[in-house]
């Protein structure tokens, strides 16, 4: 004969499903969740079950799987629906309590980065010492602090800002500045300061991602009132998808990311594992399709009439490098080393350093993935038998090169006649890809006087080699 556990908790609900009473440890499960008695179920997979037993009417019980802090709670649950009222006797039977696994700060910490970059008004990286290389800025009332940042390439991000706690002092440890609230000019809103640390040397930071974030929503009027770019040009006849409409997607695509985050790291609360998991695919979703509006975006500069690169004296090898240091954590998470030139090679070119980084973002990020294409996601993991995305230098007459290596299938020679068209994905319609990074590139290579060419076999990987001129004064 079957043992029945003992009951460890009784709970009611009423007809519109808020919870009336609990006895412990359900009670304090559910206040621990942000909830209150009486009042609407906290514990996802308990609400869940109770929606199902009212909707269909009938007593139903299932094992449930809640988190409470740092311990994963098991029960048996039973929900009765009542007659008359649509309420519901709630009964818990074999209530289990295990320590969680430690949390993998890494992930974690990754994690948190990419979403202050999706969520980002401005982003500009920095070197070691905090100063300033390069901005990029999507918050139409941020675009005065852009360009004047822009102008002083080669300052501290902290001289552009102010800070709101009066009590700082110049220098400012990065640790410190991050997190702190300021203010910018041409802006009515608070930004927090995020700023992600790149590659180590030693203890110390090689260089900084900076992320300008805020709570506060731009109203649609405000972003042609500023002094963006968006307030100088009329009104168009047309509507033009990726200058128009870019800036007023981004936002909203920025907070479901955002929000679907929350709920994957369960920052909000206690939450089964499945259904976190599906966050984290909204989270993905959303993602992808931030990328496909910025790609819109940039499609509509390189393609305009008149379009050119700000030319400059620049070193590839540091834009490699620093490149690199940009996209180390997601080559660790998919278990790809990196190998770029060392800190005392150098390459002298003529070319936008902006631009370069944006098409060698592009380039060793495709490599990235393509190195893993053929490697089951659970064996993905970083070992010295994993061949690295390599990244040489090389001189040729009045050329620089950067040649990007992977270990991926490879293209076949008609493959390589269609990789830099527009739109153009070459089957891999499942990888969130819009098909328009390469081609982008390309513009952007050949607007900076140079090229960017592919060689390539099945089965061999690939090499993609930007060209720009070479600064022959050097």
């Amino acid at each position: 004969m079957a043992r029945i556990e003992p009951v460890v908790a009784h709970a009611a609900c009423d007809g519109e499903g808020l919870l009336l009473s609990a006895d412990e440890p359900l009670a304090g499960l559910q206040l621990r969740c942000g909830g209150v008695i009486p009042g609407e179920i906290a514990v996802p997979a308990l609400r869940m079950l109770v929606a199902r037993a009212r909707r269909f009417g009938l007593k139903l019980a299932r094992p449930m799987v809640a988190r409470d802090g740092a311990e994963l709670i098991r029960a048996w649950v039973e929900v009765a629906p009542g007659p008359g009222d649509g309420g519901c006797a709630i009964t818990l039977r074999n209530w289990q309590a295990t320590p969680l696994p430690p949390e993998d700060a890494p992930g974690s910490f990754s994690r948190r980065a990419e979403l202050d970059r999706v969520l980002a008004g401005l982003t500009a990286h920095l070197d070691s010492r905090q100063r300033v290389l390069a901005v990029e800025c999507d918050a139409p009332d941020l675009a005065s602090l852009a360009a004047t940042m822009r102008a002083g390439l080669g300052r501290a991000w902290t001289d552009f800002v102010t800070f709101m706690d009066d009590g700082w002092q110049q220098p400012i440890h990065w640790r410190l500045a991050d997190g702190a609230s300021v203010l910018a000019e041409g802006s009515a809103r608070v930004w927090r300061v995020a700023l992600v640390p790149q590659a180590l040397h030693g203890d110390q930071p090689t260089g900084f991602e900076l992320c300008l974030n805020s709570d506060t929503l731009l109203a649609p009027h405000a972003a042609r009132d500023t002094g963006g770019h968006l307030a100088e040009r009329p009104a168009p006849e047309t509507l033009d998808l990726g200058r128009e409409v870019a800036p007023v997607l981004r936002q909203p695509i920025a907070r479901i990311i955002a929000n679907a985050e929350t709920i994957h790291l369960r920052l909000a609360g206690p939450l089964q594992e499945e259904y976190s998991r599906y966050a984290g695919d909204i989270a993905a979703a959303g993602q992808h399709m931030l990328e496909l509006v910025d790609d819109l975006a940039d499609l509509d500069v390189v393609e305009a009439d008149g379009f050119t690169t700000a030319a400059d004296h620049i070193d590839l090898a540091d834009a490699v490098r620093r490149a690199a240091g940009i996209l180390s954590i997601r080559a660790r998470e998919k278990g790809i080393g990196l190998e770029v030139p060392g800190a005392d090679e150098h390459l002298p070119a003529i070319a936008e350093f902006r631009r370069v980084l944006q098409v060698l973002l592009n380039l060793i990020g495709n490599a990235i993935r393509y190195s893993t294409e053929n490697t089951p996601i659970n064996a993905i993991r970083y070992t010295p038998d994993n061949p690295p995305v390599r990244v040489t230098l090389e001189r040729a007459g009045a050329r620089a090169r950067v040649i990007v290596a992977d270990s991926g299938q490879g293209l076949s020679a008609d493959e390589q006649a269609r990789v830099f068209e527009k739109f153009e994905r070459l089957g891999r319609a499942g990888d969130g890809g819009s098909g328009l990074g390469l081609y982008i590139s390309r513009r952007l290579a050949r607007a900076m006087g140079g090229d960017l060419t592919v060689e390539s076999a099945k089965g061999e990987g690939a090499r993609f080699i930007l060209e720009v001129p070479a600064d022959l004064g050097v």
